[in-house]
């Protein structure tokens, strides 16, 4: 019998199964004939021996690798068990067809449906669904055809159990099927990403989060389930598994909602040390709530609060009056049920902090920032495993000596390796804690360790959620994204890396202090790259017009912070792969150099009329709708009249309506139609 799940694992499945490193070595090895003997059991099972006496069993079952044992002191997935399997992959080259590497079992079987918060073990089979592999196309196969029998099978009955009081409690994950671009299912959760690296083995399923015991796996494959009957033709599909029906009722969120009135009625100007108390109680039901991203929300707003007391550069007007109409939006959300799941909206369950499994991350670069007396430092980190991005911050003070600029800092150490290095190369590390909000630490410890090398920016093995060929593609894949005000409030949500086809032109706006670049994506589009000069960052356009005009070799890839613009894609760019990967933040150079091109500004009185309406309304939030001059209302419907006139009419209606509310003492009117207005200039102006 052919152990089919064998003949699947890929070089590239056996390195997320163990490292890359191991992998090459074991290849070297069998290649060089240093193959150990096989013998082929009737159940399956795979037994292997070595002349120096270690012996190696690859048991049947959908254990994977996980149940193979060695005799070697090695833990884990040792070079001896992936020899074992490069040798059984050589020895049935010639006799296994080649769609062989899906298992021989149909793909929807006939068994019986359970519900989902059911114990049983069937599930709802989708009719019409496609064999999976036929056509020579095995990643056509979705696992939620997965049974709990094989499940318990594979990660154990007490694993199964505790993800079963689990789906009783419910939750939320987003399904991601597989095509022909990526060929590896993976199921987001609260918890951490799972991926099924080998089709219908259970066994290789992986989660990115460190001992867990198994039990991702179960909630991944449950909603794998719901995904196939309730949105079967989606690629990507958002859903909630078990659990009571969807609770309305939050009283810690109304608590939050209620202390941001009282601060947009009050405003940080007049605001006084009372506020403290009742900040820290929202917080404190919060977190005990398990209601994450309101959590943060009113985190930040405490921040904002403490720089404006403090009289520091970090308070700025605008991202005040963000938060407080982010509380009442999520709020909105869960009680109209709309699309995105309540869970979602509210980050529900979200653990503060996940220690994950040994990771293989890749620097995209570095943002450098200088506000509040410090130079912020963001390390950009793909997690290719779990398609995401990931950041490690850093801040410095301003000393006597002056602002540190971005080259300066690029020598400072974090765990062993400097943050030029970690931006630039490519981690492995055994001690990475992953946030809610995506923020990387490396944990301290005697035994954990982690490895920085350098990159040489070989990133087209990137996964396609992480990579994009097409700027057009990726603009429309923005535009169906929920509103940034109730999306999770992850780090680095919007970076990505773009594959150049050609840069065709750059310029320099010398009133701006901007460099843009046209660029083209591999497979066609059009972007927009732009870099604006910062104090903390003297180098960054002149690395970045000689990185995108050839000085280092032809540009092949940009990462960046990617958004929707009047023209299409734009990107602020993180770093430029060449010859070399050069990060413009932390690049050389105070500034001085002669930047040629002219950048054709053209006015954009949509961007201009929606930027002074959010200025306005900022100022409201700034000053308290109680404390507002008495012409307030008059600017208001000034401004109004001008959104009117380059056609966003509501937008216009809504500064009109809030203009009508204000008065001697506002109230909750005023509340409520300064978030509707402000929640409109936000949705409008992150859909142009």
């Amino acid at each position: 019998m052919t152990r089919a799940d064998l003949i699947a694992l890929t070089p590239d499945v056996l390195a997320a199964l163990s490292n890359r490193g191991l992998v090459k070595r074991a290849t070297k090895e069998v290649d060089a004939g240093e193959r150990p003997t096989l013998i082929e059991d009737t159940d399956g099972a795979v037994r292997a021996a070595y002349p120096d006496g270690v012996t190696v069993t690859l048991p049947p079952g959908g254990g994977g690798l996980a149940a193979a044992c060695c005799s070697c002191p090695a833990p884990g997935v040792c070079r001896h068990l992936l020899a074992v399997v490069l040798t059984y992959q050589r020895t049935h080259a010639a006799t296994t067809p080649s769609h062989a590497a899906a298992p021989d079992r149909p793909a929807a079987p006939d068994r019986q449906a359970a519900p989902d918060h059911a114990a049983g073990s069937g599930h709802d089979a989708e009719p019409g669904r496609d064999d999976a592999g036929a056509g020579g196309e095995p990643w056509r196969w979705s696992p939620g055809d997965v049974t709990d029998d094989e499940l318990a099978a594979a990660i154990g009955a007490p694993a199964l159990a505790a993800a079963q009081r689990r789906r009783r409690r419910g939750y939320t994950a987003v399904v991601h099927r597989p095509d022909a671009a990526d060929p590896v299912p993976r199921v987001e959760l609260p918890t951490g990403t799972v991926r099924f690296l080998v089709p219908r083995q259970i066994g290789y399923a992986r989660g990115d989060a460190a001992d867990d015991g198994g039990e991702a796996v179960a909630l991944a494959v449950w909603a794998c389930r719901t995904a196939d009957r309730e949105q079967p033709d989606r690629p990507e599909a958002q859903v909630r598994v078990g659990g009571p029906a969807t609770v309305t009722e939050h009283p810690a969120l109304d608590a939050a909602v209620t202390l941001a009135a009282d601060v947009l009625l009050t405003g940080a100007a007049h605001l006084g040390s009372g506020v403290d108390a009742r900040l820290a109680a929202v917080r404190r039901d919060l977190d005990a709530a398990g209601l994450r991203w309101p959590l943060l929300a009113v985190d930040d707003l405490a921040g904002q609060l403490e720089a404006y007391a403090a009289r520091g550069a970090r308070y700025r007007p605008e991202t005040f009056a963000d938060l407080l109409a982010e509380l009442p939006a999520r709020r909105r959300a869960v009680v109209n049920a709309g699309a995105t799941p309540p869970e979602r909206v509210l980050g529900t369950y979200e653990p503060a902090e996940t220690p994950l499994r040994r990771v293989r991350l890749t620097g995209l670069g570095a943002r450098v920032r200088c506000s509040g007396g410090e130079v912020g430092v963001d390390v950009v980190l793909a997690h290719p495993a779990a398609v995401s991005v990931l950041v490690l911050r850093r801040a410095y003070p301003v000393t006597d000596d002056g602002t540190p600029t971005g080259h300066e800092l690029a020598g400072r150490r974090v765990t062993g390796a400097t943050l030029g290095a970690l931006a630039a190369g490519n981690v492995v590390s055994e001690s990475a804690v992953r946030s809610a909000a995506h923020r990387l630490r490396f944990a301290a410890g005697r035994l954990a360790r982690t490895t920085v090398t350098p990159g040489a920016g070989e990133w087209s093995g990137l996964p396609p959620g992480l990579l994009a060929r097409d700027p057009d593609a990726l603009a429309a894949e923005l535009a169906g994204r929920p509103p940034r005000l109730l999306r999770p409030r992850t780090a680095a949500e919007a970076v990505r890396v773009l594959a150049l086809g050609e840069v065709h032109a750059i310029g320099y706006a010398a009133g701006e202090q901007r460099l843009d670049a046209t660029v083209t994506g591999a497979d066609g589009g059009t972007a927009t790259v732009t870099a604006t000069h910062h104090a903390a960052a003297p180098g960054a356009l002149d690395a970045l017009a000689a990185a995108l005009d050839g000085t280092h070799g032809r540009p092949r890839y940009v990462s960046g912070t990617v958004r929707r613009g009047a023209d299409g894609l734009v990107v602020e760019p993180l770093a430029v792969v060449a010859d070399a990967v050069v990060v413009p933040d932390l690049a050389p150079g105070a500034g001085d150099g002669r930047l040629a091109g002219a950048v054709d500004v053209r006015p954009d009185p949509v961007a201009a009329a929606l930027g002074t309406a959010s200025a306005l309304l900022a100022q409201a939030a700034h000053s308290g709708l109680r404390h507002l001059a008495a012409g307030f209302p008059e600017r208001l419907r000034t401004t109004a009249a001008g959104l009117a006139g380059v056609g966003l009419e509501r937008c216009g209606a809504a500064l009109s309506g809030l203009a009508g509310t204000l008065g001697a003492d506002p109230g909750e009117p005023a509340v409520r139609a300064w978030v509707d207005a402000w929640i409109r200039l936000s949705v409008t102006a992150e859909s142009r």
